[in-house]
């Protein structure tokens, strides 16, 4: 499926290799799929593989409504690593993408483990979440890669 962007980008989307005149009908809707996804890339190609992921349910939510929950969750981190010159919104994108290792975060941080465990817990203090739950890693997670603010 094309589609032309205002900006005279293209956007191409790719279905799976079918077999049959029963797989069309799920074909088209994969290839619509990945083409919004290169849409919301603003430009470009997307194979169905592509498609398979949080990109593409993030693809779907308007993008007010996407920065608006990734500012509510990071502005308190935002605003104090602004005040305090420290690095608790990167920390987070590493300890998150360290699938929650202390010591591989710490050592691609080039600090002591224990400051990235004062870090991870400033970070739930002044966010009022838990680091150790799948939910609250989740959440910041998508916050992180929608605003490009993860490393």
């Amino acid at each position: 499926v094309l589609a032309a962007v205002p900006g005279n980008c293209l956007c191409a989307g790719l279905s799976g290799a079918l077999t049959g005149a029963a797989a069309v009908k799920g074909g088209v809707e994969e290839a619509g799929h990945a083409r919004r996804l290169a849409e919301a890339r603003a430009g470009g190609v997307v194979t169905s593989d592509e498609i398979y992921t949080h990109a593409l349910l993030l693809a779907t939510v308007p993008g007010d409504v996407r920065r608006s929950f990734a500012a509510r969750l990071l502005s308190p981190l935002l605003d104090y690593d602004r005040r305090h010159q420290s690095d608790l919104v990167r920390t987070l994108g590493i300890y998150l993408d360290c699938a929650g290792s202390w010591n591989s975060c710490a050592e691609q941080l080039h600090v002591h483990v224990n400051t990235v465990r004062y870090r991870i817990r400033r970070v739930e203090e002044l966010t009022g979440r838990d680091l150790s739950t799948m939910a609250d890693r989740v959440d910041f997670f998508l916050a992180l890669r929608d605003t490009g603010t993860s490393r």
